[in-house]
């Protein structure tokens, strides 16, 4: 039999008035900083209202003043909402403070990530004071009125801050049976779970969870990581693939599994994953030239060329890219399609060393010699000492 925990009652608890309490409003934007301003004065909601244009600027006054509810914009310089929302999640002293995210995208990466970090509410522009009213009654009477699925959940973490796991178990458990369909609930018990050195059972509640919430990403990271130590690289990759489809959050990570894999020779898994990544990252180039980088090295030349070759024409001015797809026909051994990159480049770069030095080797082991000499004298005329160019001259 399970022994039923303490809950602590709601009467430990600070009762929140709407009319006297502290809000923090934090938004880069003065006018939207003074429009929400203006929308809760005209709403009798609040006392004492604080302004701040970025995270660190919210969060230094979150660590001086107590405040009752921070309405934070999802897009800031400096730090942004999302990372605002996890620092003071992770912060014990800040961590149950109401949070009211505020976006002007309805991304489902938004939605995604603040359900993730726990966020209570969030709104998208622009706001109206109907939707604003509505929006913080509902948080404040979920604060001041927790059910009982909330009180196990604070007990849990109580515990768990005391290192007393078990207790923090059972509380997490009767709060999983409250709320069957909460996966956010089961993750967390099969984390409480894992640091009592539970990673089988720890497993069998991520399993659940992620069986329960399709759209929960965070789950199925968790999962590709546990399979990764366990050297599962095919359940691994499943799970990251699931992930990346779900959001961009995990992008670094699934990048290096991708890595990971063409070293165990699971090429066709880090291609989907790579393939994958690149689907989502729309315009994002540094990404898609991180995964380029990584299978040149790792000699995935067909697949470099490929990926090479969309990016050109997406980015037909970037002669970086040119440039690697010379060097990737290179070492495929298309040499004269190399040097029709080469050409490329030169023609519309012509200070460029090291791509007049890539053609004046071509056209040596091809046996053209005025064309090598030629392309040697333009290098030492830039840079007459150089000793790449002096070497191969002197061969001529």
């Amino acid at each position: 039999m399970f022994f039923y925990p303490y809950i602590a009652g709601s009467a430990a608890q600070k009762m929140i008035d709407l009319r006297s309490m502290s809000i923090l409003i934090v938004d880069d934007v003065k006018t939207m900083r003074t429009i929400v301003q203006k929308m809760l004065r005209n709403l009798n909601i609040g006392k004492t209202l604080h302004m701040a244009e970025n995270g660190v600027d919210g969060l230094r006054i979150l660590h001086s003043t107590p405040i009752d509810l921070a309405i934070v914009d999802w897009k800031m310089p400096v730090m942004n909402g999302s990372q605002l929302l996890e620092a003071i999640r992770n912060d014990r002293y800040l961590r149950d403070i109401p949070v009211l995210m505020v976006t002007g995208e309805s991304e489902k990466d938004i939605v995604l990530e603040a359900a993730e970090i726990e966020v209570e509410g969030y709104l998208i522009k622009p706001l109206t004071p109907a939707v604003l009213d509505d929006k913080i009654k509902t948080i404040i009477h979920q604060i001041n009125h927790p059910d009982m699925a909330a009180r196990h959940i604070r007990n849990a973490r109580t515990c768990e801050e005391k290192k007393d796991f078990d207790t923090a178990i059972e509380h997490m458990k009767y709060a999983a049976r409250l709320r069957p369909t909460a996966s956010r609930i089961l993750r967390n018990l099969g984390l409480l779970y894992q640091k009592t050195g539970d990673k089988e059972t720890m497993g069998k509640c991520l399993q659940r969870a992620a069986a329960i919430n399709k759209q929960d990403a965070v789950t199925r990271h968790l999962l590709g990581e546990m399979y990764w130590k366990k050297n599962d690289y095919i359940s691994a990759a499943r799970y990251y693939l699931e992930v990346i489809s779900l959001t961009r959050k995990f992008t670094s990570r699934a990048i290096q599994l991708g890595e990971v894999l063409l070293k165990k020779n699971l090429a066709r898994l880090a291609k989907n994953i790579f393939s994958k990544i690149i689907s989502t990252a729309s315009k994002d180039l540094s990404i898609k030239e991180e995964i380029v980088d990584i299978c040149i090295r790792q000699t995935e030349l067909e697949y470099s060329k490929n990926l090479l070759n969309r990016l050109i024409m997406d980015f037909p001015s970037n002669y970086d890219l040119v440039y690697k797809t010379g060097i990737v026909c290179e070492q495929m051994g298309e040499i004269d399609e190399a040097l029709e990159h080469f050409l490329t480049i030169d023609k519309n770069q012509r200070g460029r060393i090291d791509v007049k030095l890539k053609i004046a080797k071509i056209f040596y082991n091809k046996k053209k010699i005025i064309p090598a000499d030629n392309y040697l004298n333009m290098v030492l005329r830039i840079d007459p000492g150089n000793d790449e160019a002096l070497a191969l001259r002197s061969l001529l």
